[in-house]
Order: structure tokens, then C-alpha cells, then sequence
């Protein structure tokens, strides 16, 4: 039972886990400094976002009093997240994707690998289809 166990937290993987939620936690601050510092001040040229919290929808419950529904800190928890969103995908992600397609055809471009040709659309290939098709039906029964 202790191998295995020492044999569980000696896989790369676990390591490997445990680094990418520890750079995980610090980077969530540059996140939240980007959306507080940025985001949110855009946001608040537009709108007041504060007064989401006073959207409360009153339901009347079993006991003759009525239940609040803060149906406007979900929206405002909807738009924190799609500000969390787009600050990790431009300002991370789509750089990163960007700067790693770079890198790898230059490094194609130095080992000397030709470029790769793009694949044909499915309508291309449709009208190749067609045409065959038309070809074979010319020849006759005995091409078949």
C-alpha cells in the first residue's frame, strides 16, 4: 500500500499538478489586477455595476413572508466572468497561441521542412467527386 502510494506522488503527473495550481494561484492575481484596474473601469463608463446588487426579485414563500432572489449579483457574477474570460484570451492566450505558431514554422523554416499545403474545402473536393462520378458514367457499364 506504501509503494503505491509512493509510487502515486512520484508520477510526473502529480508534480506536475501541483506546480500548475501553485502558478495558478499567482496568476489569478495579474487576472484580477487586469479586470479590476481595466475591465471594470470600462464597465463603468457604460453602466453602474453596483447598483446589480439591488436587483432582487421578491417571492412569496409558505410562512406569508417573501423569499429575495438576488437575480442581479448572478448577472454581475456572469459579467465578472466573461471580463475574467476575455482578459485570459487576449491578453494570454491568444498571444501565446500566436507567438507558438511563429516559433514553430520558423523552426520548420530552419530545419528546412517545406510548408505544408492546406487541405482542400469540402466543396472542393464535392466537385472532385462530381466529376469522377461524370467521368465513369461516360465510359460506360464496362468501366465498372
Amino acid at each position: 500500500m506504501i509503494k503505491g502510494f509512493r509510487e502515486f506522488i512520484l508520477r510526473g503527473n502529480v508534480i506536475e499538478l501541483a506546480v500548475a495550481v501553485v502558478i495558478g494561484a499567482a496568476f489569478t492575481g495579474i487576472v484580477n489586477a487586469i479586470v479590476a484596474g481595466l475591465i471594470n473601469p470600462l464597465i463603468a463608463l457604460i453602466f453602474q455595476a453596483d447598483s446589480l446588487n439591488t436587483l432582487v426579485m421578491g417571492v412569496p414563500n409558505v410562512r406569508g413572508g417573501t423569499t429575495d432572489f438576488a437575480y442581479g449579483t448572478i448577472i454581475g457574477a456572469v459579467i465578472n466572468f466573461l471580463a475574467v474570460a476575455v482578459v485570459v484570451y487576449f491578453v494570454f492566450v491568444f498571444p501565446m497561441n500566436k507567438w507558438k505558431e511563429r516559433s514553430e514554422a520558423r523552426a520548420k523554416a530552419e530545419a528546412g521542412v517545406p510548408p505544408e499545403e492546406p487541405l482542400p474545402s469540402e466543396q472542393e473536393l464535392l466537385v472532385e467527386i462530381r466529376n469522377l462520378l461524370a467521368r465513369q458514367a461516360d465510359r460506360g457499364p464496362s468501366a465498372r
